[in-house]
């Protein structure tokens, strides 16, 4: 059996530990959330400074791959009462931290940030500034769809201290992007970089996916040809998660006979891996590149990844508060999810109230576990040479990963895991053999999406 084959099982992705399928809902405590808010923003406001992700879910189409939380309409009137409930979100915040938050890091994420207008973002976000302290060398992201990312949504987000930009391209090949309702040619997105570029943008990130319908090698080979042209600074490189079972109609437009299967899938990556190495960008983490220079390959480079609910981030902050409807908070001590529905979610801000629908308080164990998940997805390896950084999960663990350590995708010393080259890939499953509360209670159903 090749390792492929044995290694594609469903495995959680780790921008968390535990993941949300394991969070202690029923015991969940909004009182020691929010005492456990104060704490953390004492602990790392002056410190570190805060991270803050808005979702902003608006979309005018459906790309049938997707897996966030969308809306989908073509009324732009939903722009004003969305950004005024997330106003009133980050003023519930202010109130509780009760001093003026440092900001560390910004990302708008979607749904389609660039559905909102330029005006309505620049609403949004001076009102955000107007009650906090922007720290001058903050990392300030957005997602841009380019079919309607502006010349004008690029100056006001550059007036406003945006650097970085993430593009969702997926794939170049015009039936693939037929088939997942994403048409944008090669001409429209060079235009949005050369702006980009031309305004002073210093990050472009171009999000691709593998393993999604009609791919082959030969169209793989063809986007990433295009995808070298424009040189990002950095690409996410993600695998097709198919769970038409959570995300429902859109990704049943296609069947799993359309999907490549999973030796095609994994070639598809190898591929990539491999144009991308041979192009001069550097693997960052799992599903990560970046060109040598660039903010996400000397924090990797510098062992200062970090990893939370956004994915693989430079700004290492304790507490990141989650705004809009879905959003997930971390405040490392516990985590919160908001109401996914729009309307649900501004009726509750609306109201006067946290939005928040479900959480989890961390245990002991938990922040043990996730500091080593935490390691090895961000540095390959992990040590547990402390007292204060065994358990007897770690344990445990350590005997989950013999069968990995034979197959040579780990090192396992007296007090180190460190991941072999070899063993990069599987990295999902590695972390999976230290996750307790899994293993604990093994799902019945998929809960995750397939590690290869």
């Amino acid at each position: 059996m090749s390792l492929i084959t044995k290694y594609n099982v469903a495995a959680p992705r780790y921008t968390s530990y535990p993941t949300v399928p394991y969070w202690e809902e029923s015991s969940f405590d909004s009182d020691k959330w929010k005492a456990l808010l104060k704490k953390s923003f004492q602990e790392s406001n002056h410190r570190d400074g805060i991270s803050i992700y808005i979702h902003l879910p608006f979309c005018e189409s459906l790309c049938t791959y997707c897996g966030c939380n969308k809306y989908i309409t073509v009324n732009h009137a939903v722009e004003g009462p969305y950004i005024e409930a997330l106003l009133k979100e980050w003023q519930l915040y202010v109130n509780t931290f009760g001093s003026k938050p440092r900001i560390r890091e910004i990302h708008l994420g979607g749904g389609t940030p660039t559905f909102f207008s330029a005006e309505h973002l620049t609403t949004l976000l001076n009102g955000i500034y107007k009650q906090a302290e922007l720290l001058p060398d903050a990392c300030l992201s957005f997602e841009g769809h380019p079919g309607n990312t502006t010349p004008e949504h690029l100056q006001s987000l550059y007036n406003l201290g945006f650097r970085r930009i993430s593009l969702g391209i997926q794939d170049f090949d015009m039936r693939v992007q037929e088939i997942i309702n994403r048409l944008q040619p090669f001409g429209m997105v060079a235009s949005v970089v050369e702006n980009a570029r031309k305004i002073g943008f210093t990050s472009i990130n171009f999000d691709l996916i593998y393993g999604l319908p009609l791919q082959t090698l030969t169209s793989m080979q063809h986007t990433i040809d295009k995808v070298v042209r424009l040189r990002p600074d950095r690409i996410s490189f993600y695998s097709y998660a198919h769970v038409p079972w959570i995300k429902g109609t859109g990704q049943r437009r296609y069947t799993e006979d359309d999907l490549p299967k999973d030796e095609e899938k994994r070639q598809l990556y190898e591929l990539g891996k491999l144009l991308f190495d041979s192009n001069g960008y550097t693997e960052i983490g799992m599903d990560h590149f970046a060109l040598p220079g660039e903010a996400l390959h000397k924090a990797f480079e510098q062992g200062k990844l970090h990893r939370n609910f956004m994915g693989y981030t430079v700004s290492h902050t304790s507490l990141l508060i989650g705004l809009g409807a879905s959003s997930i908070g971390d405040n490392w001590y516990a985590y919160v999810q908001n109401e996914k529905q729009v309307n649900a979610y501004q009726e509750l801000v609306n109201k006067g109230e946290f939005p928040i629908v479900r959480g989890h308080i961390l245990s002991n164990e938990d922040l043990l576990l996730r500091k080593h998940i935490h390691n090895l997805m961000c540095h390959f390896e992990t040590t547990w040479r402390r007292e204060d950084t065994q358990c007897d999960a770690v344990i445990d663990g350590l005997q989950r990963l013999q069968e990995l350590e034979r197959d040579e995708l780990v090192l396992v010393t007296p007090q180190k895991v460190q991941v072999t080259d070899k063993g990069k890939p599987f990295i999902r499953n590695i972390c999976m053999a230290f996750d307790a509360r899994l293993w604990r209670q093994v799902p019945h159903s998929q809960l995750f999406s397939k590690a290869i």
